[in-house]
């Protein structure tokens, strides 16, 4: 059994953070043990929300709860996403630190958020320079969009080859493992998009239709989802197909109902049996 500590937001009305990355990891089988760095009523997308910001100690309690129970050692990956205050950060180092010294085959896999290229930096502006000096080096897996590894490696992908060697280079800070999420090539087919996933000196990429529709919450779903595949196959060609196939039709899914939110219970069906509809192809 893959036991996965998700340390994130969590929303009750909508799907980000842990409310977006918990269900399609259990529908796999995974076993996640979620801890909530905000409870708020839902995302600050909307302009409003209510709920607390929860204190770093008050996460760092409850990880100390968990470990209480002598129950680090069965975690295999601990996983982070969106970090609301500069404190979460340590907070979550130290968490990894525990795990790991309780299981050494354990991965930190970390979700870097920041922006995106459309939006810019959305996170306070401390918080790309926490990602990139203090919290990257420790992880195992991180999976940015183009944008959030442009930032951590201060360049400016563009082409395949521009973004092979920004991954490089975030991998030269720690992580050994990349997934690149909305790579927008210059010379890509007119609506596409695609993914790239890196371990040691193999890549491979996956394009697919780029639907028209903002959906918070994804890059949530597509890191948990890859996490949870790589901690299972280690195969880079094999976590990055299902992971793509999910995402692709829950996306889909949530823009043909209409609706803002992801349609997350609705798409269960896509994250235990993916469809495999899209060719994954190695470029290294």
């Amino acid at each position: 059994m893959t036991t996965i500590l998700s340390i994130q937001s969590h929303v009750a009305y909508g799907h980000v953070g842990n409310s977006a990355s918990v269900f399609p990891m259990q529908r796999l089988g995974v076993e996640v043990w979620p801890v909530h760095t905000v409870n708020f009523s839902n995302h600050t997308g909307y302009g409003a929300w209510r709920g607390p910001l929860m204190d770093p100690a008050d996460v760092a309690d409850v990880v100390t709860g968990i470990g209480e129970r002598d129950a680090f050692a069965q975690v295999d990956a601990v996983l982070s996403g969106y970090q609301g205050g500069e404190g979460i950060g340590a907070t979550i180092l130290g968490a990894v630190e525990q795990v790991k010294a309780a299981n050494p085959g354990a991965i930190y896999a970390c979700d870097p958020v920041m922006g995106n290229a459309a939006s810019g930096c959305f996170v306070h502006e401390s918080i790309p320079v926490l990602l990139r000096e203090q919290v990257v080096p420790h992880a195992d897996l991180i999976t940015p969009n183009q944008f959030e590894l442009g930032f951590l490696t201060g360049t400016e992908p563009r082409t395949l080859e521009e973004t092979l060697a920004s991954i490089d280079a975030a991998r030269a800070m720690g992580p050994s493992t990349v997934l690149v999420t909305s790579v927008l090539r210059p010379d890509r087919p007119e609506g596409t998009i695609e993914m790239i996933a890196a371990h040691d000196d193999e890549a491979w990429i996956v394009q697919t239709p780029h639907l028209p529709l903002k959906a918070n919450g994804s890059g949530d779903v597509t890191a948990a989802l890859f996490t949870s595949h790589w901690l299972r196959t280690r195969s880079l060609q094999e976590s990055l197909g299902r992971t793509v196939s999910s995402v692709f039709d829950l996306l889909q899914l949530t823009h043909e109902s209409g609706q803002r939110e992801l349609q997350l219970v609705q798409a269960q069906e896509a994250y235990a049996h993916p469809q495999l509809q899209f060719e994954v192809t190695r470029v290294r």
